[in-house]
């Protein structure tokens, strides 16, 4: 009974498909994904790592609690949807940039006309 409990909790905790967390709580999973370009589960050994030592923001376990952010087993479903969340976003901007820099047209210098 009290798994179940526990479970259903965690469960109603998990929150909605495609859900994004803070915009803090995304830069700081980016900045864990842009020191070794992990991806989950290593992601999650360096956003444990980077709490414990204050790398970001001097914000420690504690810290990230407070804005939502918790390493706790029954939250893992919820970080691990929103590391893929933010991480597609990072993928998707660096292939706009990119498009963008492959499509934009270049202005070649004309001759002289004689």
């Amino acid at each position: 009974m009290t798994q179940r409990s526990l479970l259903s909790g965690a469960a109603s905790r998990t929150g909605t498909a495609g859900e994004l967390p803070a915009p803090d709580l995304i830069a700081f999973i980016r900045y864990c994904h842009q020191r070794h370009g992990a991806s989950w589960p290593e992601l999650y050994d360096e956003m444990c790592a980077v709490a414990a030592r204050r790398e970001y923001q001097g914000w420690d376990h504690d810290q990230l609690a407070a804005r939502g952010l918790t390493f706790s087993l029954f939250e893992m479903p919820r970080l691990a949807g929103w590391a893929r969340a933010v991480l597609a976003g990072v993928a998707e901007q660096l292939e706009a940039d990119a498009n963008r820099s492959t499509t934009t047209p270049r202005i070649e210098p004309q001759g002289a006309v004689a």
